[in-house]
């Protein structure tokens, strides 16, 4: 079973926001709530950990805008 990595809604108004940086390569194992990226919004930046353990499918680009809610990776 795989967990679906979206982009999260950081605030009221917030409605996109940039992947700024990826802290684990594709296919690297990971642990639930270890960092995993962090996203920049026009206010802030935020650290975002992992939702589960295991290994990472990343999908997103970095410096890429997108919408809240959008799929940026998946952990398997």
């Amino acid at each position: 079973m795989s967990v679906e990595v979206r982009i999260p809604k950081l605030g009221m108004s917030t409605e996109t926001a940039t992947l700024s940086e990826w802290y684990v390569e594709n296919g690297a194992q990971i642990t639930k709530g270890a960092p995993l990226y962090s996203v920049e919004t026009d206010k802030s930046t935020t650290e975002v950990d992992a939702p589960a353990d295991g290994q990472v499918e990343i999908i997103g680009e970095i410096d890429a805008e997108y919408e809240v809610g959008a799929l940026i990776a998946r952990i398997t």
